[in-house]
């Protein structure tokens, strides 16, 4: 069984089972996961646009629906006798369900590991106790996690490897294929994944990108992701003019001059392009107060978390608003030496983690502890 929560846990997890079935034709897999889990052979009991919860508020309102949820996958585990758990990411779910699942004698490994380094030092014991093995994608969490004593291997990033692996599009067929204007670069937004992101991130930003076109004579691309609908940008039209463009972010990042990105993956694999942006973030006041408490760390872009300092301006909560977003941003495409620095920067990104084959040794790993 494998649970994956979250758009970005479900790429991870399709290159996961698309390397477990290759050494292991006959595996089955099910779960929790979306679209290209799906594509991968993967059984989805539940969707992951069924578990998009965001913020403490909306977990506690959707409790009910949590505990069937991991009712039901506790009696697809005795009724096909599955043997070990992989667990991506998602902690506030799969961390609970662990200790449900521990009972009942799986071998439990977590692929991606929850950033309790960042906000949850408290969560390691459990962690100890519950996981048989942590897979983790960033070198400093095995240093972490060992100093803890908990057992984990490196296995590089997956999305290293995804963008190794991409087939971009030439950038004039893109131009084209979506007619956009070739005299003018692309200023792009990644407004999230999630409805509730979008409905939060998304206004202030284009109004900021709105003024950002005009001065700068660029045009405002938006990234859409594959599991929200573009129908929610719909009401959103009179802000400012953007092209929506669905499941391209990779050839956006290449090709844009500048980005407006939400905080969460897309930080990472905008840095990996060295893509110049600046980093959005909102929640409900409660969830950020609590956030607040509970976070230890300087930084909330992974960007800027592996490289130790501050490389991407982050706007948070009250601070995201069109003014502030335009200031800053202005200030950094006037200024050629700060753009060609920001890219320098985030160059390093790519040194730090490596080439490994994430998906392949992390395929590896969990074969040997399914079939030992």
């Amino acid at each position: 069984m494998i649970i994956a929560g979250e758009a970005s846990g479900d790429l991870h997890g399709a290159a996961l089972i698309k390397k477990l079935r290759e050494k292991d034709p006959e595996l089955f897999c099910e779960g929790i996961g979306g679209n290209n889990m799906i594509a991968e052979g993967f059984n989805a009991l539940y969707h992951i646009k069924d578990m998009a919860f965001l913020g403490f508020s909306e977990v506690v309102k959707h409790l009910p629906f949590i505990k069937q949820v991991q009712k039901e996958l506790l009696q697809q585990i005795k009724k096909n006798n599955i043997k070990t758990l992989v667990l991506i990411d998602y902690p506030g779910f799969n961390l609970n369900f662990a200790k449900k699942v521990k009972k009942l004698g799986l071998k439990i490994i977590y692929y991606i590991s929850p950033q309790i380094w960042a906000w949850g030092k408290n969560r390691i014991k459990k962690i100890k106790k519950l996981i048989d093995e942590m897979i983790v994608v960033f070198p400093f969490e095995k240093d972490f996690y060992e100093g803890y004593g908990v057992k984990v291997e490196f296995v590089g990033h997956p999305i290293v490897e995804r963008i190794d692996n991409y087939k971009f599009m030439e950038k004039d067929k893109l131009y084209a294929d979506y007619n956009l204007d070739k005299t003018k670069d692309i200023l792009l937004l990644l407004p999230g994944s999630r409805k509730q992101e979008i409905s939060r991130i998304f206004p202030e930003c284009l109004k900021a990108a709105n003024m950002l076109c005009n001065k700068f004579n660029m045009q405002t691309v938006v990234a859409c992701p594959g599991n929200i609908d573009e129908s929610e940008f719909d009401t959103y039209s009179d802000l400012g003019n953007f092209v929506l463009i669905n499941n391209k972010s990779y050839d956006l990042m290449k090709y844009a001059k500048f980005g407006i990105i939400k905080s969460g993956t897309s930080t990472l694999e905008s840095g990996l392009f060295n893509l110049p942006f600046v980093v959005v973030y909102t929640t409900s006041r409660i969830t950020y107060m609590i956030g607040r408490l509970l976070v230890k760390i300087k930084h909330i872009a992974m960007a800027n978390i592996i490289l130790g300092r501050t490389v991407v301006k982050e706007f948070i909560q009250d601070e995201v608003n069109a003014d502030n977003l335009y200031k800053n941003i202005s200030e950094i495409i006037e200024n050629n030496d700060k753009y060609e620095k920001i890219k320098s920067d985030l160059s390093e990104i790519s040194e730090i983690l490596g080439k490994k084959n994430a998906s392949e040794n992390a395929a590896g790993i969990i074969l040997s502890m399914l079939n030992a």
